[in-house]
C-alpha cells in the first residue's frame, strides 16, 4: 500500500508532463484555398509567439509543429490579405480548411522568415508591378542579369551575371517548368539557352538563385539558376496586337479552354512576331510560338499537368561589324560586311508532371519530358581573314532529341521536436544529337568545306538530397548532389568508323545557414560546389582531361525589411572555378582558359513609395581574374565589373500603369591584357498603359534618349577583302535606336 501511495505522485507527474507536452507540441494541419476553392501554395504560416513557421505545399496543405491552444497564427502570401488564426483545441482534432482573400500585391505582405531564398518572393512583386512585355524582358527580371541580343531575337542572348560573360548559358542553369533550356554540346556553344519559345504573357512566377548552393540544381549552375513557371490557369481569354517602327508587328492570343469548379484547367497561347530591325539590310525576322497547358486533378490530392509548345524562327542578320569600317565611312552603324548571315531554328517540347500528395506531410513530384530541336546558323566573324576570295562564312547546324525524367520527394516532419523538411530526388537526361556540323560556306547556300561533322550522345544521371532543419530562429540546410556523365561521339569525318567515349562523375556538397532574429531581419551564409560540363567533342578528342571542372563558392549577406514598404538585400560573394574553357564552335577549337577567381557585392532594393508607385534598384560589383597568370595579363575577357538595373513603376486604381526603367553596364576588358576595352552603356526604356474594363491600350519606347550604343562586343581579329593585314579591334552589334511601339489588348 505504501509503495502504491509513493508511486502515485510519480504517475501524476508523468501524466502531467505528457499532457503538457501534448499541449505544447501538437501539430496543426490544414489546407489553404482562395475564394474559388483553388489551393494556395507557398503561403507562410507564422506562430507569432514562438516564431515557428511553415509553408503550404502545391496543394495548399500545411503542417505547423509545436503549436499551443490560443496561439495566434499569421498567414501571409503575396497577393492575399493577411489572416490571423487563433488556435482552439478543436483545431487539432481535424484538418482545417482556411480561405484566403485575394488582393493586389503589396510589399507590406512580405515578411522575412527562415528560408534559403527570400528573393524568389521579390520576383513576384517585380512581375506584378512591371510585367514582361517582350522576350528580351524575360531574363532581365533576374536581378543583376544583363543580356545582349545577337540577332534581333533569332539567336539566344548573350548573358552577364556575377562577373561572368555567360556567353549563351555556359554558367547559368535555365529551365521552364523544370524543362531544361540549356543545350549541352551544342553546335554554337556549350550550354546554349534559347528561351524564345517562352511566350512572356504566360509567365506566372520566376524562381531564381545565385551561386552553386542548391542541391536540386546541377550542370551550369555556377553563377546561378532561373526557372520560369507558367500560369496554371487563365480566367479570361486575351488578344493583344502590337506594332512599331522597323516594320515590327506582334500578335498574341491566350484562350481559356477550361477552368471549372473541379480545378481542371486548360488554355492555349499563341504568338507571332515579325520585324526588319533598324539594319540597312532588313532582317526579315519572324517567329511563331504555340503553347498548350492542361491540368487535371486526381482523387486523393493529386494532379497531372501536361505542357506542350512549338517554336519556329527565321531571320537574316548583318552580323558583327568592325569599328574601323564605320570610321572609314565604308558602312553605317547599322550596315554589314556580310549580309547573308542568318538562320532558322525550331523546337518542340512536351512534358508531363505528376504531383501526388501522399499525406499532409509528404508529396512526390515526377516529370517526364522530351524535346525535338533543329538549329541552322550562318555567321561570318573574320570576313576575309582565312579565305580572301570566298570569305570566312561558316555554317553551324544540328538536330537533337532530348529526353529526361526526374522525381522529387518532399517530406515535412519533426526531428528532436524541430520542424524539418527532407528533400530528395533522382533523374536522367539524355541528349541524342545528330549531324553536329561546322562548315565553311559562301552566300549561305554553297558549302566549300566540311570542318566538323559527327553525332553526340550525352547522358547525365543524377541524385540529390537535402535537409531544412529549423531550430528556433535558425535554419540549417545541408545538401549533397551526385552527377554521372557519359559522353559518346562519332566523328563522321574519320574513316574507318570510331565510337569515342568518356565518362566522369562529380559529387557536389552544399551547406547553407540562415539566422532570422525577427520578421524584419535575416542573416545568411551559403556555401557549395558546382560545375559545368565540357563539350563532348572536346572530351572525346582528348583536348582536355578536366571533364567536369568544379566551382567553389560562398555568399555572406543580410535581408532587411526596416519598414513595411522597404526591402533590402546585400550579399558579398566569392567563386573559384577550376577551369574556364569553352568549345568555340565558330572555329572548331577548344580554348582552355585556366582557373579563375571572382568576388563581388550584390545589392537589391525594393521601395513601395505609396499604394501605387514602386521603386527598385539592383546594383552589382564584381572583380574577376585568372589565377596563375602575370598581373596585367590576367583579365577575364568581357567579364562585367559594374552593372545596374532599376526604375520607377506605377499601377494606379484608375487603370493607368507604366514604368521608366534603366539598365547599365560599365566598361570591361575585351582581352586578357585589357588593351582592348568593351565600352559600357546606360539605356532608358519607358512604357505606359491604360486599362479599362476588358480592354487596354499602351505605348512603349526602347532607348528613350536614342543613345548610340554597342549591345554585344568582342575583340576579334579580322580582315576586310581589300586589306593586306588583319586587325584586332572591337567588333560589335549595334544596340537598338529609339524604338516606339503601340499596343492594344482585349479580354473576353
Amino acid at each position: 500500500m505504501f509503495l502504491r501511495i509513493t508511486k502515485l505522485p510519480v504517475i501524476i507527474s508523468i501524466v502531467s508532463i505528457s499532457l503538457i507536452t501534448s499541449v505544447y507540441s501538437q501539430e496543426l494541419k490544414g489546407k489553404l484555398i482562395n475564394q474559388d476553392k483553388e489551393p494556395v501554395s507557398d503561403a507562410t504560416l507564422l506562430d507569432i509567439g514562438t516564431q515557428q513557421h511553415a509553408h503550404s505545399n502545391q496543394f495548399g496543405f500545411f503542417l505547423l509543429s509545436n503549436v499551443r491552444v490560443n496561439d495566434s497564427i499569421s498567414i501571409h502570401r503575396l497577393g492575399y490579405e493577411e489572416k490571423i488564426w487563433v488556435v482552439h483545441r478543436e483545431d487539432f482534432e481535424k484538418e482545417r480548411e482556411i480561405v484566403l482573400n485575394e488582393t493586389g500585391i503589396q510589399l507590406d505582405q512580405l515578411i522575412v522568415v527562415p528560408e534559403t531564398n527570400v528573393l524568389t518572393k521579390i520576383s513576384r512583386i517585380d512581375l506584378n508591378v512591371n510585367p514582361v512585355n517582350s522576350s528580351q524582358d524575360v531574363l532581365r527580371k533576374v536581378p543583376g542579369l544583363i543580356i545582349g541580343q545577337h540577332a534581333g531575337g533569332g539567336k539566344a542572348e548573350q548573358m552577364f551575371l556575377r562577373g561572368f560573360d555567360l556567353d549563351h548559358g555556359t554558367d547559368i542553369n535555365i529551365t521552364v517548368n523544370g524543362l531544361p533550356v540549356n543545350m549541352v554540346s551544342h553546335a554554337h556553344g556549350q550550354g546554349y539557352a534559347d528561351l524564345h519559345f517562352l511566350i512572356p504573357e504566360t509567365i506566372e512566377e520566376m524562381d531564381y538563385g545565385k551561386g552553386p548552393y542548391y542541391a536540386e540544381k546541377g550542370n551550369f549552375t555556377n553563377a546561378g539558376y532561373v526557372n520560369f513557371i507558367t500560369k496554371e490557369r487563365i480566367d479570361q481569354s486575351e488578344i493583344k496586337l502590337e506594332g512599331g517602327q522597323f516594320h515590327s508587328f506582334r500578335v498574341v492570343g491566350l484562350f481559356n479552354m477550361m477552368n471549372d469548379e473541379d480545378n481542371r484547367s486548360a488554355y492555349i497561347a499563341t504568338e507571332y512576331l515579325m520585324s526588319d530591325g533598324p539594319f540597312d539590310s532588313p532582317q526579315n525576322f519572324n517567329r511563331v510560338n504555340l503553347f498548350g497547358h492542361l491540368a487535371v486533378p486526381l482523387k486523393n490530392s493529386g494532379t497531372i499537368k501536361i505542357n506542350s509548345s512549338y517554336f519556329q524562327s527565321k531571320w537574316n542578320a548583318s552580323g558583327q561589324i568592325p569599328q574601323r569600317a564605320i570610321d572609314e565611312g565604308i558602312i553605317t552603324r547599322f550596315g554589314s560586311i556580310d549580309d547573308t548571315e542568318g538562320g532558322n531554328t525550331n523546337r518542340f517540347n512536351l512534358s508531363m508532371d505528376l504531383i501526388k500528395n501522399i499525406d499532409a506531410n509528404t508529396s512526390v513530384l515526377s516529370q517526364v519530358y522530351l524535346t525535338h530541336y533543329n538549329f541552322d546558323l550562318y555567321s561570318n566573324f573574320t570576313f576575309f581573314l582565312n579565305d580572301s576570295i570566298n570569305g570566312d562564312q561558316i555554317r553551324q547546324k544540328e538536330g537533337r532529341n532530348l529526353y529526361g525524367l526526374n522525381s522529387k520527394i518532399v517530406k515535412n516532419t519533426t526531428i528532436a521536436g524541430h520542424e524539418t523538411n527532407l528533400i530528395g530526388g533522382i533523374g536522367l537526361r539524355y541528349d541524342d544529337v545528330n549531324d553536329v556540323e561546322l562548315s565553311h560556306t559562301a552566300n549561305r547556300y554553297t558549302t566549300l568545306d566540311t570542318l566538323n561533322l559527327g553525332d553526340v550522345d550525352e547522358s547525365n544521371i543524377f541524385a540529390f538530397a537535402e535537409m531544412e532543419y529549423h531550430v528556433k530562429k535558425w535554419l540549417i540546410n545541408p545538401g549533397i548532389r551526385f552527377d554521372y556523365f557519359q559522353f559518346d561521339y562519332i566523328d563522321k569525318t574519320l574513316d574507318p568508323y570510331i565510337n569515342q567515349s568518356e565518362s566522369a562523375s562529380r559529387v557536389s556538397p552544399k551547406f547553407n545557414i540562415v539566422f532570422t532574429p525577427n520578421t524584419h531581419m535575416q542573416f545568411f551564409a551559403k556555401s557549395g560546389m558546382g560545375f559545368h560540363s565540357n563539350d563532348t567533342r572536346v572530351i572525346t578528342n582528348n583536348l582536355t582531361r578536366d571533364i567536369l571542372p568544379k566551382s567553389v563558392g560562398y555568399d555572406l549577406g543580410v535581408n532587411l525589411k526596416p519598414t513595411k514598404n522597404i526591402f533590402l538585400n546585400v550579399a558579398y560573394w566569392y567563386l573559384h572555378l577550376d577551369q574556364e574553357f569553352v568549345y568555340v564552335g565558330d572555329e572548331a577549337v577548344v580554348e582552355p582558359s585556366g582557373a579563375t577567381e571572382r568576388n563581388g557585392v550584390d545589392v537589391s532594393l525594393r521601395y513601395q513609395i505609396n499604394s501605387w508607385i514602386f521603386a527598385d534598384v539592383d546594383a552589382n560589383y564584381s572583380h574577376g581574374r585568372y589565377t596563375g597568370e602575370p598581373e596585367g595579363e590576367n583579365f577575364i575577357p568581357l567579364a562585367p565589373k559594374l552593372t545596374s538595373t532599376g526604375g520607377l513603376s506605377f499601377k494606379h486604381r484608375t487603370g493607368i500603369s507604366g514604368s521608366l526603367r534603366y539598365r547599365f553596364i560599365g566598361d570591361r576588358p575585351a582581352n586578357e591584357d585589357n588593351s582592348v576595352v568593351s565600352k559600357g552603356y546606360f539605356i532608358t526604356d519607358a512604357n505606359v498603359s491604360y486599362t479599362r474594363n476588358n480592354w487596354q491600350i499602351g505605348f512603349s519606347v526602347e532607348n528613350l534618349f536614342n543613345q548610340d550604343w554597342k549591345e554585344t562586343q568582342f575583340a576579334t581579329k579580322s580582315r576586310l577583302q581589300w586589306e593586306t593585314e588583319s586587325v584586332e579591334e572591337i567588333h560589335f552589334i549595334p544596340g537598338t535606336p529609339f524604338f516606339a511601339k503601340a499596343r492594344i489588348g482585349v479580354w473576353f
